[in-house]
């Protein structure tokens, strides 16, 4: 049998059970005033997604005569309003990470190592590491042979079944499987250049450009798919050409295309590519002549075919230059480009037809830059100052193209390029 309990008793209980409770609203006090019962709390913020920048480039161990003052794959968050990067955490158990890519999903990150002694071989090595989505951190997968000296470009095929890299000093290109688990299988194709010795510089130079790039033999300097994935390009800037094949993606091998390479300028060292948006015009960067070369592309043929050479300097400039980079804008209607010794950025407008006019030029605020990259959202352009050692930023006019300098500089030894992506909440 239960207790009594009386109406004072009762409405005491009410109120204390109602406040711990943490109800709105009024309550009836034991005397019959009305009070006010103690307030919801805010709810807590909801979590938001955050915009993580990795920074790999050049550390103590390194190419021959390439080492460098950095630590890492450096982890930053970005802020969005400022575009300031925060460091968060340095993942040192790699040698000169040189270049580095996301796969689609940012599940993985591929970072080439752009030495010569992996393996008793004399190559360079890819290391697959798993992507932590709501922080960023990286945890080692597997490391493989790059099967070839020090590679300097990798990138994921449009398939997302294989890695492709560009051996420098080795003058190849191989294929890798990336397994269920993001690692990286043994390689399925290498590929060795070879043709004719080209000139240390171009005949089209600034004028007073002393720069030179190696001729010495074939020089792959990127490899990358069509957007389509049925062919991969290769740049070769110590043969002066632009390889095209089609790669199988059953056997991982490459064959080549219809007409398997189209000549550029002698001694100009094409080094890195776009494509626009429809796929059909790719925009060539020549490193020793700092030129862009525009082409149309036959995504049937794999054909190219030249519709404009346009320099990344302004008609004033005098002395020696070498281009680095070359960047699309998300609207597709800019070009970016960097100028090493020059230390500027290029900004071209991009015509009907594809082809490019140059806007304007603007000072890096620093030495030597060269990878450039977007932030996710296209709101800043980030810049890697290799001899700076710092990364400048930049705010993008998206209605313009034009480039503001934020006065942001971040320190990192010897950085060489970026990767970016939005976390998961």
């Amino acid at each position: 049998m239960s207790n009594p309990v009386s109406r004072r008793e009762f409405a005491v209980g009410l109120a204390a059970g109602t406040a711990a409770i943490g109800l709105t609203g009024t309550v009836c006090a034991a005397d019959n005033t009305v009070t006010d019962a103690v307030p919801v709390p805010p709810p807590l913020p909801k979590p938001v997604s955050k915009t993580i920048c990795f920074v790999g480039g050049y550390t103590k161990h390194g190419p021959p005569g390439g080492a460098g003052n950095g630590q890492g794959i450096a982890v930053f968050e970005m802020d969005r309003v400022t575009g300031a990067l925060v460091p968060v955490t340095t993942f040192t158990d790699i040698a000169s990470p040189s270049f580095i890519t996301l796969s689609a999903d940012h599940r993985f990150l591929y970072a080439l190592s752009e030495i010569s002694d992996y393996d008793k071989n004399g190559n360079g090595s890819l290391t697959a590491f798993e992507v932590n989505q709501q922080t960023g951190s990286l945890r080692k997968i597997n490391t493989v042979s790059s099967c070839g000296s020090v590679p300097a470009h990798l990138s994921v095929h449009h398939s997302g079944r294989y890695v492709m890299v560009a051996n420098y000093m080795g003058g190849s290109v191989a294929v890798f499987p990336i397994r269920s688990d993001g690692s990286l299988g043994a390689a399925t194709d290498v590929v060795h250049n070879s043709g004719p010795r080209q000139p240390d510089r171009a005949a089209d130079n600034p004028q007073g450009n002393f720069a030179v790039s190696d001729h010495s033999g074939a020089h792959p300097h990127m490899i990358r798919s069509d957007p389509s994935g049925r062919f991969v390009l290769v740049d070769d800037a110590g043969l002066d050409r632009v390889y095209v094949w089609t790669l199988n993606l059953t056997t991982g091998k490459l064959e080549p295309a219809k007409t398997p390479y189209y000549d550029m300028e002698p001694g100009s060292a094409p080094r890195h590519f776009e494509f626009n948006h429809t796929g059909r015009i790719v925009y060539n960067l020549c490193e020793q002549d700092s030129k862009i070369v525009v082409s149309t592309f036959d995504p049937e043929t794999g054909s190219l075919n030249n519709i404009q050479t346009v320099s990344t300097v302004t008609s004033h400039f005098r002395g020696s230059t070498l281009a680095a980079e070359i960047l699309i804008s998300a609207s597709g209607k800019y070009v970016y480009a960097s100028n090493r010794l020059g230390d500027s950025l290029a900004v071209f407008a991009i015509g009907d037809d594809g082809t490019l006019t140059l806007q304007d030029e603007v000072w890096m605020h620093a030495d030597y830059g060269r990878a450039m990259m977007f932030d996710p959202s296209g709101t800043f352009l980030f810049c890697a100052n290799q001899r700076s050692d710092a990364v400048t930023a930049f705010k993008v006019d998206k209605d313009t193209g034009q480039l503001a300098f934020t006065n942001h500089f971040t320190p990192i030894g010897s950085p060489t390029t970026f990767a970016f992506m939005d976390t998961k909440v």
